[in-house]
């Protein structure tokens, strides 16, 4: 599977509490669920208005599908060419 970052613009998801957090979770599970294996959620990040989504899929049509039935945006699909980190400066 190939790996994804997914930009989402969510209207005041950086306000949610812990609680709306979990809802908001539960409904991409969901989601999951239905497409599962198709695509795997690895984690996400919340800054402000955004979400950046980190997926394993086979292909950007499942993210779109994911997107579709769990009700969540999925404003820029961006494929993971590489991985970099402090180690690569070797």
């Amino acid at each position: 599977m190939k790996k994804y970052v997914i930009e989402r613009n969510v209207a005041g998801i950086g306000e949610s509490d812990a609680s709306e957090l979990s809802n908001i979770a539960r409904q991409s599970n969901d989601a999951l669920a239905k497409l599962s294996p198709r695509l795997q959620w690895q984690q996400s990040y919340v800054a402000g208005d955004k979400t950046f989504c980190i997926y394993l899929a086979e292909d950007e049509a499942a993210i779109r599908e994911h997107s579709r039935l769990s009700g969540f945006p999925a404003d820029i699909i961006s494929e993971v060419s590489a991985v970099i980190d402090p180690a690569t400066a070797g």
